[in-house]
């Protein structure tokens, strides 16, 4: 993986962003506008800024009257001072231009742009080989099923409790929650990806009747699903960002003992500003750890979900001819 990194140059334009239409409905149900997403977005500008900072970012878009999409590669009419990063995009095929959104400016003029939701990468283009955490995906199978991803987190935090490791949770935006554990930035991508995988198993051995691995939907029989895919160039919604969903929900974070206590509807763009307190209790929360060989061997010794499920597919599909 490499990066070439570019950085923002100051034009002599005033720093002011110019903002339009502010009084547009943000996108159908959001029960929101463009105004209530840039001024929510100011609000945590301190907070979400350092989540992004020095991060390959893709946003979701809502152009008024059109279905959200997600832009990865910045367009031509981005102004210079956005700072940007050029990477190999895997998935794709090609290298593609990101932005850095390490400042204000940028974060608000991604506003303007109607971007609602904001997905970094988990490495920072200054050590793209290593990561700052795992991130265990905690997905429920249905909408209603909150109560369901709030059993299988304390499960995944009874894991990381034996193995001596902490961690900090938040709403997904959606459904269910993301488990972030913070690690020492010299921990490889492999490194991160076995540990991870080693965390879901063991909590999927400790409640086999409610938790469950299985990458492929059919195979999961009802169970909440511990995603431990989101590794190396994969993105995760940044805790404080708006998600394009009903009623605008946000992403955020929460103390363990009040999960029982809250919905991810409680979340949105016109109420959190009046949650969020006085200590920011996302990044403050997140002391690099070690991870321990014991856990680093199990989790090498588990198949890749992804890779799995391929083969699994594939498989499938012979029987069935």
């Amino acid at each position: 993986m490499h990066a070439v990194i570019t950085l923002g140059r100051e034009d002599g334009a005033s720093l002011g962003v110019p903002l339009t239409n502010l009084d547009t409905p943000l996108f159908d149900a959001a029960g929101a506008t463009k105004r209530d997403l840039i001024e929510y977005l100011e609000a945590v500008a301190d907070r979400i800024i350092p989540e992004l900072t020095d991060r390959a970012l893709s946003v979701i878009r809502v152009h008024r009257g059109q279905e959200a999409f997600m832009q990865k590669n910045l367009p031509s009419y981005t102004p210079a001072w956005v700072e940007r990063v050029t990477m190999w995009a895997e998935s794709s095929k090609r290298e593609v231009t990101y932005a850095l959104c390490n400042d204000h400016r940028t974060l608000l003029w991604f506003a303007n742009q109607r971007a609602v939701e904001y997905h970094p990468s988990l490495i920072r283009v200054g050590n793209p080989e290593h990561m700052t955490h795992l991130v265990l995906d905690i997905d429920p199978p249905h909408g209603n099923a909150f109560s369901e991803a709030v059993r299988a987190a304390r499960v995944v935090r009874q894991v990381l409790s034996d193995e001596g490791l902490d961690a900090v949770i938040k709403t997904s935006g959606a459904k269910g929650l993301h488990i972030f554990v913070p690690i020492d930035s010299s921990v490889s991508i492999d490194a991160a990806a076995a540990a991870t995988r080693a965390i879901a198993a063991r909590a999927e051995r400790l409640d086999p009747a409610a938790l469950t691995t299985a990458f492929v939907k059919d195979d999961r029989a009802g169970k909440v699903f511990v995603d431990s895919t989101r590794i190396g160039g994969a993105t995760v919604v940044a805790a404080y960002s708006p998600r394009v969903r009903p009623g605008a929900p946000v992403s955020f974070p929460l103390d363990w003992d009040e999960l029982d206590d809250v919905s991810p509807a409680d979340f949105t763009v016109l109420t959190v500003v009046s949650r969020l307190g006085d200590e920011d209790r996302w990044a403050s929360r997140m002391p690099p750890q070690q991870l321990s060989p014991e856990l680093l061997d199990e989790g090498r010794s588990i198949p890749v979900a992804r890779v799995q499920a391929m083969h699994e597919g594939k498989r499938r599909a012979r029987r069935s001819r």
